[in-house]
């Protein structure tokens, strides 16, 4: 039976309130309007973005409205598409996007940035482009998480935050390229330009920082020091390409002096993957003068960093990035394409697989840092659809 033009009742988990566990609940998920594709969510994983939202609402994150259906990082299947789609159709694999691609805009049209401003205010405030959601739940409406909202069996995006990607991709596993991976990996890539035969030092190896690893490794750094206070997380970094591990908390000295000395003056390129101030100024200072670069990748939204005047006038870049600098509509298919051909790793960031009603487990390893990514199958009954036709 079609369900287009219909709204369709699934299960989703919704957060009710900042600092509370996420419910499992029956929403109505409302036909696409102009411009916009209903996805059938089959896979998402769970971003530390995802937890922080939760219950860090007003202090490193600013306040979102509640209640709230969370969830960035996915990958489904088109059902129906509205007014206006032509770039998807019913039966399309896709992978949903925070960062829109217009193609049109200013931004879009230059290649020096991939910040695409298409519906940006409302879907950070958890609306679509008519300023309404597509969600309810018990006749109220529910927010959506950065114009996805992907802890929900169905959700509807706007046609610009979505990209299609090839028909025998498995969604339980490309899922990974809708935030973490692609940020990390895309900042070593993209944002510092990692050069073969450089040194480079990765702070913090969650999903984003152990990607910016594999991203080192891809660009043929030399020497690529992983650095975590956690010793699983430093010893998952040599599956992804580390030469050497610290753990900060085991040394007598503040990091950026024990990098310096270890490299003879300073790391090329430097990858903050936390998005905390006092580490961001490690990071800078454990650069090269002359010619250091630092990247800011791991995100806060209310925080201040310090930076001594002198660090950057002797010659050290410090710059930022978001979603690793990928242009998402064109860039996360040629990602996903790079995975198929054993040319990226994403099964190696699995360390749990759960059900959408075990998702509040997935938020407690986040807090208590374990493993590294969640995938949450939202249909137990069909871990991945058929492939290609």
């Amino acid at each position: 039976m079609s369900t287009t033009g219909q709204v369709i009742r699934c299960k989703a988990a919704v957060a009710w309130e900042s600092g509370k566990q996420l419910t499992i609940e029956d929403v109505d998920v409302a036909p696409p309007k102009a411009h916009e594709v209903r996805i059938k969510i089959v896979a998402t994983s769970v971003c530390r973005t995802d937890w922080e939202t939760l219950y860090e609402s007003g202090k490193g994150m600013i306040f979102r409205p509640f209640p709230l259906v969370l969830g960035h990082e996915a990958a489904g299947i088109v059902e129906s598409v509205g007014p206006g789609v032509s770039k998807f159709s019913p039966g399309d694999k896709v992978i949903p996007l925070f960062l829109p691609q217009c193609g049109e805009c200013e931004q879009c049209q230059s290649p020096k940035t991939n910040l695409c401003r298409k519906n940006w205010e409302n879907t950070q405030t958890g609306v679509m482009a008519d300023g309404t959601s597509r969600i309810s739940c018990q006749g109220q409406q529910v927010f959506q998480f950065l114009g996805v909202s992907s802890f929900s069996q169905y959700t509807v995006v706007p046609d610009t935050s979505l990209a299609k990607i090839r028909c025998d991709a498995p969604l339980n596993k490309v899922c990974l390229l809708g935030c973490g991976v692609s940020t990390g990996y895309g900042a070593a890539i993209n944002a510092a330009k990692v050069e073969k035969g450089s040194s480079c030092a990765v702070f913090g190896l969650g999903a984003v920082g152990q990607a910016a690893v594999m991203g080192c490794k891809a660009a043929e750094a030399k020497k690529i020091i992983a650095i975590d206070n956690n010793p699983d997380r430093l010893e998952k970094a040599k599956v992804f390409g580390a030469t050497e591990c610290v753990n900060p908390t085991l040394q007598s000295r503040p990091i950026q002096d024990v990098l310096v000395e270890k490299t003879a003056g300073g790391v090329d390129y430097a990858l903050e993957c936390v998005g905390d101030p006092l580490i961001m100024t490690a990071a800078l200072e454990s650069t090269r003068d002359a010619w250091g670069t630092c990247v800011i990748v791991g995100w806060t939204e209310t925080e201040s960093m310090s930076v001594k005047v002198n660090k950057i006038l002797m010659g050290r870049t410090l710059k930022g990035t978001y979603f690793g600098g990928w242009k998402s509509v064109e860039g996360v298919p040629k990602l996903v394409d790079h995975y198929m051909s054993k040319k990226l790793k994403l099964d190696e960031f699995i360390t749990s697989n759960l059900r959408l009603d075990q998702i509040n487990t997935a938020f407690e390893d986040i807090k208590n840092g374990k493993g590294i990514r969640t995938v949450i199958s939202l249909w137990p009954e069909e871990t991945q659809p058929p492939n290609c036709d």
